[in-house]
This record gives structure tokens, C-alpha cells and sequence, in this order.
């Protein structure tokens, strides 16, 4: 508490905390704002289907119930995040982006204007296909019979209320982007993140609120415990390293020795976060959107649409379970591989003149390296994938109708929480030095 006092003492950390605040203070306004042209009927089943824990529900959480709302930031932020995503990958097979990444803080400007262009992009396309879907009476078609949502949300005529609905959820999207970038600029931590986390943790109150009401205090006490358990674990694991030691060699320019100095190159256990659930609900989806396209006839067409529905769609089937833990632990590897090259991690070393004790420079350190990251991915991919079904398990053993706190959620809301902790501290001890040491 002491801590938090000396936030609001120092003016400059004060500003950029209440300059935080009153940014997501207008995004939660914007969550309620709904858009012109709904059926504020069909809106409130919407919201009620968007609980679940499938489609609906991941949709629902990364706008911070916006999507449930039908308000302007339905979409929320996932239009940037995959943007992101698209533009990191793109980076590995595309020189001149490559290029950019490599000149500093001048080609990450490019990147990121890029990305929001991108982003727009995929808002529209992601604005567009959710207005048709339920404006032409193929919601539950689309989310399947077990999320219960309602087929058509717009009112009629469909066209003209069309052109107004899509038009503003892309910019709401960009309003979006927008304070992320103020927050970034002005405030505390990374903007988009901040977004995020404000979006996931929205709900939470109401969402134990619910429990205490349906369950028993008993029942409600072990959720609760189950729940600083998780935060513990999370904690650990977001925190925790492989620190491979590194050693410089000593040269001589001039009259003056450089190098000698040891170091280490920090490998994280969980180097991906939450991106490979993003990943594996986004894949998750395609067979909805292909058993749509086949139709719900009769038939081998009506056999395929009935079998997704039934069991990849259905959160409380063990096949999507299955399929979606295996997801996760595949795309953590495969933005790992991406995310940390060896190769050029091998190389850099090599010019710096730095090795890595009792490892040759060149091919034996590239093999090192990958031998290890493929070794702390698979413990780090695993924990994600149970934190990420460990709903699921609640809902089956507990007999709950949902558990607030897991899977996506506490990913986020804690390793969003220790940056912005860490922030804050190094600016407590710039500013108030001898006060931070003595806590």
C-alpha cells in the first residue's frame, strides 16, 4: 500500500496512471454504446448465448462483452491482434519486412502503420461477415444449436441498416487501435494490452457474483481457492527463465580492453502467451465457417454439418477438448520457431565475439539453442493448454455453469498485471530511489 501511495506522490507517474484510467473509462463507455439499426430483443439473447465457453464466448471476452452487446467495439481489438500476428509472420517470409525489422525504431514505425492498415482490413472483412451472418438468419446456424444464439439481430429492411452497421464497427475497431496508441504514448504499459486486459477482466465481478449466487459457500470457497492457485502457477510460469550463460572475449582496441564480461540469454518459459490459443480457436472455426458454406441438407453435406456442430463446436465434448489442447501445443511451437531463430541468435554471438561455455561458435551453438527452446516450449505449451481447458475440467467436475477466472483470462490479466507492475516500479525507483528500497 505504501507503494501505491508513492504512485499519486510523484506527478508525471500520477498523470499517466489517471490519463490511463480515463482512457479505459471511455472504452467501457464505448462497450455500451450499441449500434444503430439492432434488435434490442435478439441483443439481449445474444448476450446470454455469449457466455458459453465456445465460439461465442472467446469472441465475447476479447471485446469485454462488447460482442454480446452488439455495440460499436464488437469486434474489439482481435482485428489488430491478428493483424500482429499476420505482419510477425510475414516478417520470417518477406525480405523487405525483414528489412524493416532490422533498422530500428524507423522500420518498426513502418511495420506498425502497416499492421493498422492490415488491421482495418480484417475489420472490415470480420464487420461485414457478422452483419450478414445475423442479419440473414444464420446466427445459430454459424455458432452452432448449442450456443442458443439468435439468427438475426438487425432490424429490417437489412440493406440500408447494412451500410450503417459495418461502417461502425470498423471504426470503432480504429477508435480502438487509437487509445491504445494514447495509452502507449501517455500513459502506462502498452496500450493494446492495457485494452485487452481491461476487456478480459470486466466481467469478473459479475462473473463470481453469478457463482456465489448458484452455488453453495463450500463449492464457492474451493472455486475461490482453485482460482489464487491458478494465479500462483500463472505467475511462475510467466516469470520463469532458462538462463543459458554467455562469455565475451577480451579484446584490445587502442589502449583499451573490451569484452571479459558474462552474461546469459533469457529463455522464457511460456515465450508465446496466450497467441497460440488465438490461434488454435481461430482454426477451430474454419470447419464452422466450410459446414456453412456445405448447407444443412440432407445427405453427406447434412453429415458433416451435424458432426461439427456436434463435436467440434460443442465446448463440452471431449473430441474438441482433445483437438484444441493438441492446437495449442502445435502453434506454440510453431510461433516459437518463429519467434527465436537460432540461426540468427547463433550468428549475432559469433560477431559480438561471445559463446556459450563448452559450446563450439557456428553449427554446435545453432544446435544448442534449438535443442533448448524445443525443450522449455513443450512444458510452457503444456501449461498453457491445461490453463486453457482447465474451464472445461470445472464445468465437468464442479457441475458449474461457468468459471470466471481461467483459460484465456487469467493468462492475460496476469502477465498484463507484472508488466504493468514492473513499469511502475522502475519509474518508483528513478524518482523515489531511497523510499523503494526501504519497502
Amino acid at each position: 500500500m505504501a507503494k501505491v501511495g508513492n504512485i499519486f506522490k510523484v506527478e508525471e507517474l500520477r498523470n499517466k496512471v489517471l490519463f490511463t484510467l480515463a482512457m479505459l473509462l471511455i472504452y467501457r463507455f464505448g462497450v455500451a454504446l450499441r449500434v444503430p439499426g439492432v434488435d434490442a430483443q435478439a441483443v439481449s439473447q445474444l448476450r446470454e448465448a455469449s457466455k458459453s465457453q465456445g465460439a461465442l464466448g472467446f469472441l465475447n471476452l476479447f471485446s469485454g462483452g462488447a460482442f454480446g452487446s452488439f455495440s460499436i467495439f464488437a469486434l474489439g481489438i482481435m482485428p489488430y491482434i491478428t493483424s500482429s500476428i499476420i505482419m510477425q509472420v510475414l516478417t520470417v517470409v518477406i525480405p523487405k519486412l525483414e528489412q524493416w525489422q532490422q533498422e530500428g525504431a524507423t522500420g518498426q514505425r513502418k511495420i506498425t502503420q502497416w499492421t493498422r492498415y492490415v488491421a482495418i482490413g480484417i475489420a472490415t472483412l470480420q464487420g461485414a461477415g457478422l452483419t450478414f451472418i445475423f442479419g440473414q438468419g444464420r446466427g445459430s446456424a454459424f455458432f452452432g444449436a448449442s450456443a442458443n444464439a439468435p439468427d438475426v439481430v438487425l432490424l429490417d429492411p437489412f440493406m440500408p441498416r447494412a451500410l450503417l452497421v459495418i461502417p461502425s464497427l470498423v471504426a470503432g475497431t480504429a477508435l480502438l487501435m487509437w487509445i491504445g496508441e494514447l495509452i502507449s504514448q501517455r500513459g502506462i504499459g502498452n496500450g493494446m494490452s492495457v485494452v485487452i486486459f481491461a476487456s478480459v477482466v470486466s466481467d469478473l465481478p459479475f462473473g463470481y457474483y453469478s457463482l456465489l449466487q448458484t452455488k453453495k459457500n463450500i463449492v464457492f470457497a474451493i472455486l475461490i481457492a482453485l482460482t489464487l492457485a491458478i494465479i500462483i502457477a500463472v505467475v511462475r510460469v510467466e516469470l520463469g527463465q532458462r538462463r543459458l550463460p554467455v562469455q565475451f572475449a577480451k579484446r584490445v582496441v587502442g589502449r583499451k580492453m573490451y569484452g571479459g564480461q558474462n552474461t546469459y540469454i533469457p529463455l522464457k518459459v511460456n515465450q508465446s502467451g496466450v497467441v497460440p490459443i488465438i490461434f488454435a480457436s481461430s482454426v477451430l472455426l474454419l470447419p464452422v465457417l466450410l459446414s456453412n458454406m456445405l448447407g444443412s441438407a440432407e445427405g453427406w453435406r447434412g453429415s458433416i454439418a451435424r458432426f461439427v456442430d456436434q463435436y467440434l463446436i460443442n465446448s463440452q465434448n471431449l473430441l474438441y477438448v482433445s483437438v484444441f489442447s493438441i492446437l495449442i501445443v502445435a502453434f506454440a511451437y510453431f510461433y516459437n520457431s518463429i519467434a527465436f531463430d537460432p540461426i540468427r541468435q547463433a550468428d549475432q554471438l559469433r560477431k559480438q565475439g561471445g559463446f556459450i561455455p563448452g559450446i563450439r561458435p557456428g553449427q554446435q551453438t545453432e544446435s544448442f539453442l534449438a535443442k533448448t527452446v524445443n525443450r522449455i516450449t513443450l512444458p510452457g505449451a503444456m501449461f498453457v493448454a491445461v490453463v486453457a481447458i482447465l474451464p472445461y475440467i470445472v464445468l465437468w467436475v464442479g457441475n458449474v455453469s461457468s468459471f470466471p477466472f481461467a483459460g484465456t483470462t487469467v493468462l492475460i490479466a496476469v502477465g498484463v498485471a507484472l508488466e504493468l507492475m514492473r513499469q511502475i516500479d522502475s519509474q518508483l525507483m528513478q524518482r523515489n530511489y531511497e523510499g523503494f528500497l526501504k519497502q
